[in-house]
């Protein structure tokens, strides 16, 4: 893939990458083989099959895999464990190149890539498409870290007759539990910062998701020796396995509820495991009374409504000075119309269905306790079309501290709340567990200051129409969730993620 793209993009612009798309979307449609766990390198057929149905035409069924039990997963395990020692002292320079590789591997096969992904979650192409490419950033980002650190070994003062360094090394074999909404990048994002660092890995997909998190990480694998990156594909019965398994860490990526409890888990026993977890968010869009109102319209209907509103950092609440709120309301709502809901196969097409029945009838329920409570200004299910499909749906009117202001819906549902001034403003975008990203829309630049340093969020945007609290990219913005949102302080995408997968070492040397 030639074509540039992030989760800015508002137009594809490539007639020949579209068509390549569209290919891989017809061809992925079409299903696939059974799924096979990947065990020290070699292909594994135990388990019951269980199936993923195309959410744009239900019934149609686009990957099979098998279900991993106790001993699927203690055999993977044992796999990543016979590997760690080779792994790790392999020199952070092989390391590298190994992993640099693989991204050629997902630029090369960026098509296919997001066409697998479109027909497992229903994403839009550019959605798909800018996701394989941040498979390759990431790995790319996560390389150019551990060179920028020195393979994060650091000298320290020597006394006469000794050496002394200070050393990151790998724990020994890290646990990956990949969501569903970023089944390429997200599952690359942690088993590349794993195995970069030295780490072997034991890796589970979501059963929403298996095809595309088995095909990145056939990507990401063809370069390692055997049993460095190790999948056993299932539901939560699995990832009850892996979780209780003798790894060395977790890194985690889905609902807070899950995150929390791999952390008390892990936290337990004679000593503690790292649990590397992003776990969502709340997020809120503050708009001032002194806000540019197009680019707010603009920036929160791109957050709340890009992939049915599945993302961790879409902006679910829209906290807004009462002076402004009928007009923003009016341009959130011609914003939101705007949006072509459908098939991703039609390239008209700005947002498909939701993942599957759960997640609907959770909109479903908030659909009628805002009718209820409040006023659902524009949208609703678009029953006319097949699937779990709905059109953007922004709801006004409900009580200050409403549950559907303070919960994470995942769906393309955003609230609107109106304040009085910007205290009552940031009150109300803290007033949650959550704190995970959030956007300010301002003219005054006390008010930009105050809102940096008082939001209550790891990911923050001022004043960002291409998104108001989304958008994230490997080396531009760090994915750090605070309070509920994360479990580390620390976030992938930036900086200071890959250190959370090593442990410190001092080594003196005499002689």
């Amino acid at each position: 893939m030639t074509t540039k793209l992030d989760y800015g993009s508002t137009d594809l612009g490539d007639a020949e990458l579209d068509a390549r798309f569209e290919a891989a979307l017809a061809e992925a449609r079409e299903g696939s083989a059974v799924l096979p766990h990947v065990i020290g390198g070699a292909a594994d057929g135990r388990g019951e099959t269980f199936v993923r149905e195309d959410p744009c035409a239900p019934g149609t069924v686009v990957s099979t895999a098998r279900t991993a039990d106790a001993a699927v997963v203690a055999d993977a395990v044992a796999a990543a464990r016979a590997a760690t020692r080779g792994w790790r002292t392999t020199s952070p320079a092989d390391r590298i190149a190994a992993l640099r590789q693989a991204k050629a591997g997902f630029t090369e096969r960026a098509a296919e890539l997001a066409g697998v992904v479109s027909a497992e979650t229903g994403k839009t192409r550019l959605e798909a498409l800018a996701e394989a490419q941040e498979a390759a950033d990431l790995v790319e980002h996560y390389c150019a870290e551990m060179e920028r650190n020195g393979g994060f070994v650091t000298p320290l003062r020597s006394a006469p007759g000794e050496h002394n360094t200070d050393v990151l090394r790998p724990f020994g074999v890290f646990a990956v539990i990949a969501p569903f909404n970023f089944p390429v990048a997200l599952a690359v994002n942690m088993a590349a910062a794993a195995l970069v660092t030295g780490n072997t890995v034991v890796a589970k997909p979501s059963d929403k998701t298996p095809r595309s998190t088995a095909l990145a990480w056939e990507v990401l694998g063809a370069a390692l020796p055997a049993g460095a990156l190790n999948v056993v594909h299932g539901g939560a019965g699995t990832g009850r396995e892996l979780a209780g398994a003798a790894v060395d860490g977790i890194a985690f990526t889905g609902s807070a509820a899950v995150g929390w409890q791999l952390v008390r888990e892990l936290g337990q026993g004679a000593w503690a495991r790292p649990v590397l977890a992003e776990m969502g968010g709340s997020n809120p869009a503050i708009v001032t009374a002194t806000a540019d109102l197009d680019d707010a319209a603009n920036g929160i209907a791109r957050s709340a409504f890009g992939l049915s509103g599945q993302k961790c950092s879409a902006c679910r609440r829209v906290v807004v000075d009462r002076s402004v709120a009928d007009e923003l309301v009016a341009k959130l709502v011609a914003a939101a119309e705007a949006i072509v809901v459908g098939d991703p196969a039609d390239p008209r097409t700005g947002m498909g269905p939701v993942a599957d029945d759960a997640v609907a009838r959770r909109i479903d329920d908030a659909l009628t306790a805002a009718a209820r409570d409040g006023r659902v200004v524009t949208g609703g299910r678009a029953d006319e079309l097949p699937g779990n499909t709905y059109r953007p749906v922004v709801v006004t009117d409900l009580p200050l501290g409403h549950p559907l202001t303070r919960e994470e819906l995942f769906a393309p549902f955003v609230t609107v709340t109106a304040v009085d001034g910007f205290d009552a403003a940031i009150a109300e975008a803290n007033a949650v567990d959550y704190g995970l990203s959030a956007g300010v829309y301002t003219g005054d630049e006390e008010e930009k200051a105050r809102f940096l340093d008082e939001i209550e969020a790891g990911v923050v945007y001022v004043n960002r129409r291409a998104g108001a609290t989304t958008g994230a990219w490997p080396g531009i913005q760090s994915f750090c969730g605070w309070k509920a949102s994360g479990s580390s302080g620390k976030g992938g995408l930036g900086p200071w993620y890959l250190p959370g997968f090593m442990r410190e070492q001092s080594r003196t040397v005499a002689g």
